[in-house]
């Protein structure tokens, strides 16, 4: 039996660790030593200017999601704020980016519990185990938001507790002066074009609250909900971000940090293991291994729902609109993500996944501020200035990632235009 609704089953807290557990993955166990190699110590200040920049961003999902909840995020606000063209090619946007990312998750998830058991399973082996994590993800969301729910909640509490741990005894017994001089942002003003770049990086680590307005239609009281759920979770999320970022410059150098991020899976276990206690190290790579599942999870709920929008919209199949009754749950539209996504983990890794990443959700949030612009008066819920901070940002941004990704991002735009003009003349 199948319906078309979904139900309203998340609550504030729920809603919150959803967010949380999009964000704290990838972004904090990796792309912080990717922004350390193009900025160095100015790492901590790339975090909190994306923070901002996220900042104004979620304030315009929130305003969206309160004033059109359902579910498909930007996809569905830019077909109801702005043009059929606009929507189409922000879910196009997302869908392209989040599948990528969702395979790196598996893969890095992978990767991280061989490393514990201190195997070398080779390629095949961080593939397969990839593979089989995927598909079990899948099936527990496929059963349902409530288990999911549930799921999301310990993963997420597993991965804070292991960050709160290598905050706190990475400052045990550290020198004073050590830290201060490894802090120092000598230079980093000298190239603001690196800071840039770093913060556009940075910015996507953050953008995991947009899963909220993703979910739209199965939050409770999403008019009060889905706002007070996004900011939370920033703020969450950033003081995690800047306290993690500068533990890590501070217990290491900023040299040691890159390093760490270039040639080992799980760096920040790499400067845990410089702690006075060693076995900080372990929970570390715990949280790691929670935090990638996390994401993974969070991913495949976003991307099946915007399969599912669409699929209303007659953008794809109207099979994917399906809603299990039972489950509550488009079943077809997780399912047919989770094999996608086990795909791309079983060819291998996905080679400049996050800046790819960074121009294509830098596109998918600036249609996210351009559709808020469009709000009626009686919807807005925050000054149209917010909006406009969004939009310039994200377009700037943009510009300050490496050409290639930016080619190839104008590529997907233009392919996805096309094919939603042919396919609707």
């Amino acid at each position: 039996m199948s319906g078309q609704e979904l139900q309203r089953v998340v609550g504030l807290p729920g809603a919150i660790l959803l967010g949380l557990g999009s964000i704290l993955g990838t972004g904090v166990f990796v792309s912080l030593g990717l922004a350390a190699g193009i900025v160095g110590p100015g790492v901590v200040l790339a975090v909190a200017l994306a923070a901002v920049v996220a900042t104004a961003n979620g304030l315009s999902s929130a305003q969206l999601a309160a004033a059109h909840p359902v579910s498909g995020g930007t996809y569905e606000y830019g077909y109801q704020f702005l043009n059929p063209y606009l929507g189409f090619t922000a879910g196009t946007m997302y869908m392209v980016a989040k599948s990528a990312s969702a395979a790196t998750a598996a893969l890095g998830c992978a990767g991280y519990i061989w490393h514990m058991t201190g195997m070398d399973a080779g390629d095949y082996g961080v593939r397969g185990l990839a593979v089989g994590i995927t598909l079990t993800i899948t099936a527990l969301v496929a059963s349902g938001m409530r288990r999911s729910n549930v799921a999301n909640t310990a993963v997420v509490s597993l991965t804070i507790l292991s960050l709160v741990a290598f905050v706190v005894f990475g400052w045990v017994g550290l020198d004073s002066a050590v830290a201060s001089a490894n802090l120092a942002l000598d230079g980093v003003f000298d190239g603001p074009v690196n800071l840039l770049h770093a913060t556009a990086l940075m910015f996507v680590a953050y953008t995991g609250y947009g899963r909220i307005a993703t979910l739209g239609e199965e939050v409770k009281d999403p008019a009060k909900t889905i706002p007070k759920a996004v900011i939370a979770t920033l703020f969450v999320s950033m003081v995690l971000y800047v306290s993690v970022s500068a533990t890590a410059v501070a217990t290491v150098g900023v040299d040691t940090f890159v390093e760490a991020t270039k040639t080992a899976v799980a760096p920040l276990e790499v400067v845990a293991q410089s702690f006075s206690v060693p076995a900080v190290a372990y929970v570390v790579a715990i949280g790691a291994i929670t935090a990638m599942a996390g994401v993974l999870l969070n991913l495949v709920l976003g991307l099946s729902r915007v399969m599912l929008a669409m699929g209303r919209r007659k953008d794809v199949s109207e099979r994917y609109a399906e809603v299990d009754a039972k489950q509550s749950s488009p079943t077809r539209a997780v399912w047919h993500t989770g094999l996608f996504i086990a795909a791309l983990s079983l060819w291998g890794d996905v080679s400049g996944t996050w800046s790819f990443s960074a121009v294509t959700v830098l596109v998918y949030y600036g249609i996210t501020n351009l559709a808020a612009l469009n709000l009626p008066v009686e919807a807005r819920r925050f000054p149209r200035v917010i909006s406009w901070f969004g939009l310039l940002s994200c377009l700037s941004l943009a510009f300050f990632v490496e050409w290639p990704f930016i080619a190839a991002g104008a590529g997907t735009v233009a392919l996805a235009l096309v094919f939603k003009r042919i396919s609707n003349p």
